[in-house]
């Protein structure tokens, strides 16, 4: 299936962020750049990594002008090494002048996303990795694309998606039995139910109330062997919280259906990229 942008949620936001740039009132293009002058261009990767984010890229220079074209050189999701040249530019000169740095922010930050999630799914045989809610505001949708380009998989997009009882949830609603059953009653037998667990008990106490995931958190791997000989395989084990690419090769030794890590998208450092602008 072809990961794709959802630009339903993101094209606003690119219009947006051209707006906090001045794209449209760039004084010093529209000073030294005439308005019939034609350019063309290369993006530049500076730094090696996985590439994310050209379709955004494009879509930022065609709000500022339709005929602006971009030629990708390599698919999303390919391995980029430095000074690799991964796309081509055209168009009026003052729109890709005025696009320039919006566009490579986006395509710095999905990247960055993109070859840390590469890193963590190098090192996971058999689960599957998961992106969090720790996201920059606004940015999700193209946050999670990234994951996605990076080989992971997306978890719920917001509150609004399935049921997740995380600790301050147990904390204030009477613990992890009283939360599962509330849940199940407001909601019913089709509802999605994840809960998170620290310890055997409160696993024993999720499996008795009729949750359909744990999510295993802050585990370590002696706790973890003990809640996944409860559980049997009767429910898929989520196990997050404090999950490096130095310990999670560790973590996916067990039998865990699947992993998260707001790591993919808080931490991830951009990779780095130039446009080269020519006469055309």
């Amino acid at each position: 299936m072809t990961v794709r942008p959802d630009f339903s949620i993101i094209l606003p936001l690119l219009r947006s962020s051209l707006e906090e740039d001045g794209a449209w009132t760039d004084r010093t293009t529209k000073a030294l750049i005439p308005s019939t002058l034609k350019a063309r261009g290369e993006i530049v990767a500076k730094e090696p990594g996985v590439l994310a984010g050209l379709p955004v890229v494009e879509r930022v220079f065609r709000l500022l002008d339709k005929s602006c074209r971009l030629e990708p050189l390599v698919k999303e999701g390919a391995k980029i090494r430095k000074g690799q040249v991964v796309a081509r530019l055209a168009g009026p000169a003052r729109a890709l002048l005025s696009g320039e740095r919006v566009a490579l922010n986006l395509l710095s930050r999905s990247s960055g996303v993109a070859t840390l999630t590469h890193k963590f799914t190098s090192l996971v045989r058999g689960a599957r990795i998961y992106d969090t809610r720790k996201t920059t505001p606004l940015w999700r949708a193209l946050e999670r694309y990234a994951v996605r380009i990076g080989g992971g998989r997306n978890h719920r997009f917001n509150l609004a998606g399935h049921v997740l009882i995380k600790d301050n949830h147990l904390s204030l609603g009477g613990g992890v039995y009283a939360c599962v059953r509330s849940a199940r009653k407001k909601y019913g037998s089709n509802e999605f139910i994840e809960v998170e667990v620290e310890s055997f008990e409160q696993a024993s106490e999720a499996l008795r109330a009729g949750a359909d995931i744990l999510l295993v958190d802050n585990a370590d791997p002696t706790a973890l062997k003990k809640i996944l000989g409860l559980v049997k395989g009767k429910i898929e084990i989520e196990t997050s919280g404090g999950l490096t690419l130095k310990n999670i090769k560790k973590y996916s030794e067990l039998p865990v259906d699947r992993f998260s890590s707001g790591a993919l998208t808080h931490s991830a450092p951009a990779i780095d990229f130039s446009i080269e602008l020519y006469p055309r």
